[in-house]
């Protein structure tokens, strides 16, 4: 019998408490994440294999550069001939290294589902209607002061079998290249006052509350466009102790 909301609360809150006994800091999830049921199956279970030769690996991938990221690519609304369906929004914010410096010319890419809560996937078979004009991806190198910016719709909530009537709450996918092809990290970004936040096991797989708060971005009006889009702000810190979490091993 699959769990319900109110089980995968009570693993939550269990999860938590445990969490605070122990009185160490820990950033990251355990990759057996109880209340995330499918981590248990999805983590690696084996040491790591090293690559002895990374350039054979990188030879294997795509070979991204400047001329190959456009203006268009960071407005997901301007991808079709008609407009998509949706709340209209803009996010941005910096890419820093743990210094708080700013990592220049970061290849930033977005994947998100529609306004209805549906992604442009095959696998995505959920009745929510699709939309023609919004796939739903883009892309676009960090300038000189790190900073990125995507024009997009406001996603939908969606269900997901992880127990019944289990929803995920509205989020951005974040993935974020470094100098190389094999320097990656993907997360995701949340939206503040959605009341799916606490019952969804992926974000409170973050039992540290201070790292949980820093994937919820910040509704900034001075970046909302008068009669076009509102304005959400989110830093990316790549390392170190205020980190922004990963999907490592996920």
């Amino acid at each position: 019998m699959s769990p319900t909301q109110r089980d995968i609360s009570e693993e939550i809150a269990r999860e938590r408490e445990a969490y605070a006994r122990a009185g160490s800091v820990r950033h990251h999830p355990d990759r057996g994440y109880a209340p995330y049921r499918s981590s248990l199956l999805r983590h690696p279970e084996q040491p790591l294999v090293t690559v002895r030769d990374p350039e054979a690996v990188e030879l294997s991938g795509p070979a991204f550069g400047v001329t190959d990221v456009t203006e268009l690519d960071s407005d997901l609304t301007r991808r079709h001939t008609g407009e998509p369906l949706g709340e209209r929004i803009a996010v941005t914010g910096r890419v820093l290294d743990r210094a708080g410096r700013p990592v220049r010319g970061q290849l930033v890419e977005i994947w998100q589902a529609n306004a209805s809560g549906r992604y442009a996937h095959q696998r995505d078979q959920h009745p929510a209607p699709l939309d023609p004009n919004f796939t739903g991806v883009g892309r676009c190198l960090t300038d000189d002061q790190g900073n990125y910016r995507f024009t997009t719709v406001k996603p939908g909530a969606y269900p997901w079998r992880n127990h019944t009537n289990a929803w995920r709450p509205a989020h951005i996918h974040f993935s974020l290249f470094g100098t190389a092809f094999t320097q990656r990290l993907v997360t995701q970004m949340y939206f503040p006052g959605d009341p799916l936040l606490a019952h969804d096991p992926i974000l409170q797989s973050v039992t540290d509350d201070a790292a949980r708060a820093r994937l919820v971005a910040d509704y900034d009006h001075d970046l909302s466009v008068p009669e076009w889009s509102l304005g959400y702000r989110w830093d990316i810190v790549l390392d170190g102790p205020a980190a922004t979490w990963t999907e490592e091993g996920r």
